[in-house]
């Protein structure tokens, strides 16, 4: 990858949820500098909050004594977040978007997360690393 063309910024944080608001801010900061317009930059923030709960819940199990890494990419073309963890891994091809009006029929709470994330970026994509790892991208586009 070539980095110059890039700015890559990064945080490591422990895996709680005291931490999503730190987050938050690290990711629409970075996004603000970039000149990417507020309608986009929320989105990118909620797609990154719910990732980021995924990991917090279901790969570390609310265990606040791990961590991960929250690394942001910007190009002139994409603004990229990656997430690093070394949790619980999943497929999360296996998981298909809910039915909308079934979902809201039965009140259900939670199981959005991945269908928000897909809505809201341009790309998602996963991958499992050598050595126990797992890494989410969440890729949108700057126009």
């Amino acid at each position: 990858m070539n980095t110059a063309a890039k700015n890559i910024f990064e945080m490591k944080v422990k895996s709680s949820t005291e931490n999503l608001g730190a987050i938050r801010e690290f990711v629409e900061e970075k996004a603000l500098h970039s000149g990417i317009d507020k309608d986009v930059i929320d989105k990118i923030v909620l797609a990154v909050d719910e990732a980021c709960t995924n990991i917090i819940k279901h790969a570390y199990n609310y265990d606040a004594s791990t961590e991960f890494v929250i690394r942001v990419l910007i190009s002139k073309k994409e603004f990229k977040v990656l997430l690093i963890d070394h949790g619980k891994s999943f497929d999360p091809n296996q998981i298909a978007d809910p039915d909308m009006p079934t979902y809201l029929k039965q009140r259900r709470v939670g199981g959005l997360g991945l269908h928000l994330m897909r809505h809201l970026m341009d790309k998602v994509e996963y991958n499992i690393l050598e050595g126990n790892g797992n890494q989410l991208i969440l890729t949108k586009k700057i126009a």
